[in-house]
């Protein structure tokens, strides 16, 4: 992760695995205006923009975001750029007007984590930032410190309405019209920006659309790990209504959250390969947490990388270097990108290099009714192995660290953490370590690149298998960190 620190203010926010991350306290006011004028200073500086060019601010519903958003309106103004306030939309939604219109923006949004933390993610008039960008942004952050920076809030014409209607503009007619006639779908509103287009996306080929749990409090939801009282709430859901699925995002709207009929979540590495195949890629970008079944899943080719939206883009990106066209890729929590263009029941679906839930939402309901199959049914024809994944949440970045430099010391430290769940027979380092038990199982430790959080992907056999082995690896790490205190 790329670092600013600020000595003076005791303030530290990090470039993770998409975005700039952190407490709310520690990017409201002087820091906001810092990284908003950083970023303007790159543009200029680098020649992707020029005084008075237009740059976009979009943000998400927790209590931080507008003043973050105004403070950031307003540094970019008087660093000679012309912004435009796109209201509360979709990350997505925010990327696609920015690429229409060749602008850069920037997204107010911690996307999943909790509501006390927040972050910017940016985009360039081409796309996402890249790493470099990254670098070239803390840089030139760092040179601001000693300098006084003007935190005044202000305003900027709206633009909301445009962004919202040229997103649902690039579903509409994706699918064939009535594709979705007779299917009874929930939305599961809570806190996300994209709950009133979800609703107007999927009611224009004939869903009926149900409302639940809209909340005028930030709710969390993290589609990689959602918790056991969601989970419980949306089967309920799902039995009183007889729906037959519960469509939902993060609180960004850029990773997609899909129950089926009995309300229970597909993996967000399934709803991306069900995507890719409703695509018919030639390439499929994904990290090494995804599903290691996806390889013999589809006709596509796969490459493999680290976690984080840059490192997928930067795949895609050296494929159609290469010459390769149908390429997309997508993250193990089911944001879906696309680098070429697609022709999909007629119409042309322009690239959008930015994970994206909406796509992946419509691809899975269009294979279930296209198969006339419940959800799940239509669903389990992908025959993956069983994949789970959790997290612990508040721990230490340092104590994440440490366990990550004994599980790389050598063979014998693995084996020895390993022994009450299995063997170690193949290593993967790409991201995390990523080991391949002898009876075929799989179990993966990474540190989070967003929040202080270590989470752990398993493969197995079965639900009980990949659930037993979940519960082992997290308690594993926890005694662990016992230790260590």
């Amino acid at each position: 992760m790329t670092e600013y620190y600020n000595s003076e203010q005791g303030m530290s926010l990090k470039f993770g695995t998409s975005g700039l991350r952190g407490l709310s306290r520690d990017l409201e006011g002087r820091p906001a205006a810092l990284y908003a004028t950083a970023f303007a200073r790159h543009l200029l500086g680098s020649g992707q923009a020029k005084p008075g060019d237009m740059v976009l601010i979009g943000r998400d519903f927790r209590p931080s975001s507008p003043a973050i958003a105004a403070i950031v309106i307003g540094a970019l103004q008087r660093a000679g750029l012309a912004p435009l306030d796109c209201g509360t939309v979709p990350t997505p939604a925010l990327a696609l007007f920015g690429l229409s219109r060749h602008a850069a923006s920037l997204m107010i949004t911690g996307s999943h984590i909790p509501a006390d933390r927040n972050g910017i993610k940016f985009y360039r008039p081409d796309g996402e930032i890249d790493k470099a960008d990254e670098a070239a942004i803390t840089a030139i952050a760092a040179t601001l410190e000693g300098e006084a920076i003007d935190a005044t809030p202000a305003t900027a014409p709206d633009a909301s309405t445009q962004v919202a209607a040229l997103f649902i503009d690039r579903y509409a007619g994706i699918l064939a019209p009535g594709t979705l006639d007779g299917m009874r779908i929930g939305i599961y509103e809570h806190s996300t920006v994209a709950r009133d287009l979800l609703a107007s996306v999927l009611s224009g080929f004939g869903a009926e659309c149900i409302a639940f749990g809209r909340s005028e409090v930030f709710i969390p939801v993290d589609t990689e790990a959602v918790p056991t009282e969601t989970i419980d709430q949306l089967r309920r859901w799902a039995g009183e209504h007889r729906l037959a699925a519960i469509v939902s995002a993060d609180g960004d709207g850029d990773r997609p959250l899909v129950a089926d009929e009995t309300g229970t979540p597909l993996r967000g590495d399934l709803l991306g390969l069900i995507a890719a195949n409703f695509l018919s890629a030639d390439v499929v970008a994904t990290p090494v947490t995804s599903n290691s079944g996806i390889e013999a899943a589809g006709r596509f080719r796969v490459l493999r990388t680290r976690v984080g939206s840059p490192f997928v883009i930067a795949a895609m990106d050296e494929a159609v270097t290469e010459g390769a066209s149908a390429v997309v890729g997508f993250e193990a929590n089911g944001g879906t990108l696309t680098a070429s263009s697609f022709s999909v029941n007629g119409k042309v679906l322009a690239p959008l290099p930015t994970r994206d839930s909406f796509l992946p939402a419509l691809a899975a309901l269009a294979l279930a009714a296209g198969r006339r199959q419940p959800l799940s049914v239509a669903a389990a024809a992908h025959r993956l192995p069983v994949a789970a994944a959790d997290r612990l949440e508040h721990f230490p970045v340092e104590t994440s660290a440490a366990l990550m430099a004994m599980l790389r010391s050598g063979p014998d430290a693995l084996s020895a953490f390993l022994t009450p769940v299995g063997v170690p027979v193949g290593i993967s380092d790409i991201d995390g370590l990523r080991v391949t038990l002898e009876d075929r199982r799989v179990i993966h430790f990474r540190p989070s690149g967003n929040a202080p959080e270590m989470r752990c992907y398993v493969e197995a056999e079965s639900e009980a298998a990949a659930q037993q082995l979940l519960a082992q690896g997290l308690n594993l790490v926890r005694a662990w960190a016992g230790r260590a205190k």
